[in-house]
């Protein structure tokens, strides 16, 4: 699609209709509430989008009438949170980028001039090559759409692709190409940005051990109503020393189990407990090797050790959330599930410390509530020590 004239003037999309949120059948594919008609829409970005996809909230959408084939009738383009307004579109994200460059509004970039997007270079495609005077410069975009108070992290869900993205930018730097990749933080509020490390792991480690071959652009940028660009353009800051603390391979986790039916157990020394039908979320820790920990957690057949190991043999999933940080907060973790769970099971996984558990129930799946989704941003980004602002 072409870039439009302006974007601080004239709507990414002509004409938006709001609907209400109600689920996400997979992964490109959501059910809203249109004027009390349920409604499906395509959605346009991979992402996991937890803290974003919550019932009841406002989505934008627009019409298909340009893709009559296509099986869903609208796409969803962006969705309220609390007063700001999210862009969903992964792939405008490019055109404002494009735009932004137009308009000399890219810390770094002021003079570069677009030669052209999706760039092939050596089997990879990048989604920009720039000139500047003689300096050829290869760009990605990323599209960031999770953020706390003060901070944004990408990605919401593990990326091979965006960390091969950053292996292959850093290879041609030896070409004699300038790389780079900015990330487009949807909210004018996180004044600092980092790689989640929490969720891919891999991906940070090679944003961090990448970061003096490749310059990093982190843009927070706002959107009116109707979908038109704020003018104030600022960047975030990396603080990197926060970064080389907290990216380590431990911390403390969270399993997400569910159990379709009440079901007895015998679990070690516990004895035979009765699990009533639900969601279960399960604390723990790991000083080191935190991925090897949560590979075990998540397969069936091994010997049994943990008390949670005997209730993962019965729950059809299970789903690891990790919080890798240097800072003891299992039990703190506990405590605060403590005040939001539907129930708890006894001394479950807290046979060597003074909680009264670690395993706590609740009716509802967590990832839809939103009192779970403010503990998980707690612990994962509001809660760290970050620097002034200034």
């Amino acid at each position: 699609m072409n870039t439009p004239v302006n974007l601080f003037h004239q709507p990414l999309f002509p004409e938006i209709i709001p609907g209400r949120y109600i689920r996400r059948l997979n992964r490109f594919v959501i059910e809203c509430d249109l004027d009390g008609q349920v409604v499906r829409a395509h959605l346009p970005n991979p992402g996991r989008l937890w803290e974003l996809l919550i019932p009841g909230r406002v989505v934008k959408l627009v019409e298909n009438t340009a893709l009559p084939e296509r099986a869903t009738p609208f796409t969803a383009v962006a969705v309220e949170r609390e007063g700001v307004t999210v862009l969903l579109h992964t792939q405008k994200s490019n055109d404002v980028v494009a735009f932004l460059l137009e308009e000399r509004r890219i810390p770094g970039l002021e003079t570069a001039a677009i030669v052209r997007r999706e760039f092939t270079l050596a089997g990879s495609r990048f989604d920009f090559l720039l000139k500047d005077g003689s300096e050829k410069i290869l760009l990605e975009v990323k599209s960031c759409t999770l953020f706390g108070a003060s901070l944004a992290m990408f990605p919401d869900a593990v990326t091979a692709r965006g960390r091969r993205h950053l292996l292959e930018l850093a290879a041609h730097t030896r070409d004699g190409y300038r790389c780079g990749a900015i990330f487009l933080i949807h909210s004018p509020c996180p004044g600092f940005f980092l790689p989640d490390y929490h969720t891919d792991y891999a991906f940070s480690r090679t944003f961090r051990e990448k970061k003096d071959r490749l310059f990093y652009r982190t843009l927070r940028i706002s959107w009116q109503d109707d979908l038109r660009l704020g003018m104030d353009i600022r960047e975030a800051r990396i603080p990197w020393p926060l970064l080389d603390r907290e990216c380590r391979d431990q911390g403390s986790y969270l399993l997400l189990l569910t159990l379709p039916a009440d079901i007895g157990v015998s679990v070690g020394s516990l004895g035979r407990i009765h699990f009533p039908a639900g969601y279960y979320l399960y604390v723990g820790s790991a000083k080191r090797n935190l991925a090897k920990r949560l590979d075990r957690h998540l397969r069936k057949r091994k010997n049994f050790h943990w008390h949670i190991d005997y209730l993962r043999d019965v729950a059809p999933s299970c789903l690891a959330l990790p919080f890798r940080t240097q800072d003891d907060i299992e039990h703190i973790l506990a405590a605060a599930l403590a005040g939001i769970a539907d129930w708890s099971i006894p001394k479950f996984g807290a046979s060597d410390c003074s909680c009264p558990s670690h395993l706590f129930g609740m009716t509802a799946n967590p990832l839809h509530r939103p009192d779970f989704l403010k503990l998980l941003q707690y612990f994962r980004m509001d809660r760290l020590a970050l620097p002034d602002q200034g």
